[in-house]
């Protein structure tokens, strides 16, 4: 079992509230012995020695590739899906915890792996590696392929011929990024004397032609 520690965030980066968040302790270690004890249990049928001879293989060979490979961590988050101690405790006064809530900790769950490469390796790749430019063009994410009018034009035709228009029609025909298409929208449907409206909401939100009331 992997050991862990809580941190509290620096006051600086809390905004004066304490935070506190887990994190893997780096200084512990399964001792040898605990190793082998351990493999034992997960298989009877292996000998002591033998585990001995497969784990002074493993060593030398981690001793001889994984330096040159780089660090492996893991980061730890709470686990969201469990109570935490301060909302067990409320349950408690108010005598509606559960008997097997009484946990002094909330419980944590891997985030994610990440791996910092080695220098060597990252050279040995540079040396092994040729890249070659695509096209000679630079492009830039940013740039308008249209107009604010061509791009309300281009809109419009979508929703005449399908009857609305989605995001993704959007975002293609316009050529722009999804977060820019959708921030291109709001802006056109927030205008007093765009012809064009909303209707739905998130994954169900569509956009049509402005009915004139008059």
């Amino acid at each position: 079992m992997a050991n862990y520690i809580l941190q509290e965030l620096p006051q600086g980066m809390s905004d004066g509230k304490k935070i506190v968040f887990p994190k893997m302790d780096a200084y512990s270690m399964l001792e040898y012995d605990k190793v082998l004890e351990e493999i034992g249990h997960q298989d009877s049928s292996l000998r002591e020695g033998t585990i001995r001879s497969v784990l002074d293989a493993l060593a030398k060979m981690m001793i001889t590739w994984l330096p040159g490979l780089g660090v492996f961590s893991l980061s730890l988050e709470f686990d969201t899906s469990t109570p935490s101690e301060n909302e067990i405790a409320k349950q408690q006064k108010k005598g509606t915890a559960r008997d097997d809530q009484k946990i002094s900790h909330r419980h944590v769950r891997i985030k994610k792996v990440n791996f910092k490469p080695d220098a060597k390796l990252i050279a040995e790749m540079n040396r092994n590696s040729s890249f070659e430019r695509a096209t000679p063009e630079v492009i830039t994410p940013n740039k308008e392929v249209y107009s604010l009018k061509e791009r309300i034009d281009i809109a419009l035709g979508i929703i005449k011929e399908k009857g609305f228009m989605t995001l993704p029609d959007y975002t293609n025909a316009t050529k722009q990024s999804r977060s820019s298409a959708s921030n291109d929208l709001k802006k056109i449907v927030a205008s007093p004397d765009s012809p064009i409206g909303v209707q739905g909401s998130h994954s169900h939100k569509v956009w049509i032609k402005k009915v004139n009331k008059e």
